[in-house]
């Protein structure tokens, strides 16, 4: 059967810059996101399924894998990239939408990890690579939920990795530490490319990842252009 990968939470920017990585890599492409309608000009030029899913939910991401099993088979790659922001002051957040956000960003992410590691244990190998950010290792004032989402996302990746690689199942997790280039930030292009992150360059240490050979797997790895701070 094809490659296949399959990148939840999907949309312009990184993941259109994975999906075109692991289509041009021989990957069947599946695209999974609540908006599906903004994913057509990337499906149509990657060949991409799209399957609409809100990872948040869990009958969602249960079809969504069903529909998988008919079509394409296990994927050999999930990327999970969606996050909820929530900014503000501790006292003046709303809790219902603080639920909401970690939901998003760590729940969701154990939901499709859950399914994807029960198919790919059953098939002895696989990747689940999740998208983290700088958040995820240091919090920031006045984004206490964005923080709480992306540091439980990171405990996720790091228990998993030391469940699952001795089962021959690759976890990944990726510390975005910068903002990444998109023509709706044309303010931060400042000196060039180098001062953001190159999506297609973040898309391609993805795959490099994957293809990591089992003696020398990495769990983790921080991504930031060289003019940034840490």
């Amino acid at each position: 059967m094809e490659r296949s990968a399959l990148i939840v939470g999907a949309g312009a920017g990184l993941s259109s810059s994975l999906a075109f990585q692991c289509k041009n890599s021989g990957m069947h492409v599946a695209l999974a996101a609540r908006d599906v309608g903004k994913l057509k000009s990337i499906s149509e030029k990657t060949e991409a399924s799209l399957h609409k899913c809100d990872a948040s939910k869990i009958e969602d991401v249960n079809r969504l894998f069903e529909e998988l099993d008919a079509k394409s088979g296990t994927p050999d790659l999930v990327v999970y990239n969606p996050s909820g922001r929530l900014r503000g002051a501790i006292e003046t957040l709303n809790a219902e939408e603080t639920k909401a956000a970690l939901e998003v960003t760590c729940f969701g992410a154990f939901l499709v990890a859950q399914q994807a590691a029960k198919r790919m244990l059953a098939r002895g190998s696989g990747s689940i690579f999740f998208t983290g950010a700088s958040a995820g290792v240091k919090g920031f004032a006045n984004s206490s939920v964005f923080a709480m989402g992306k540091f439980g996302l990171r405990g996720l990746a790091q228990a998993l990795a030391r469940e699952l690689h001795p089962k021959n199942i690759h976890i990944g997790h990726f510390v975005i530490d910068g903002g990444i280039k998109s023509d709706a930030r044309p303010e931060r292009y400042g000196n060039g490319d180098y001062d953001m992150l190159d999506p297609d360059e973040i898309a391609k240490t993805y795959l490099q990842f994957h293809n990591q050979h089992k003696s020398a797997w990495a769990w983790e790895i921080e991504l930031r252009p060289w003019v940034e701070t840490f």
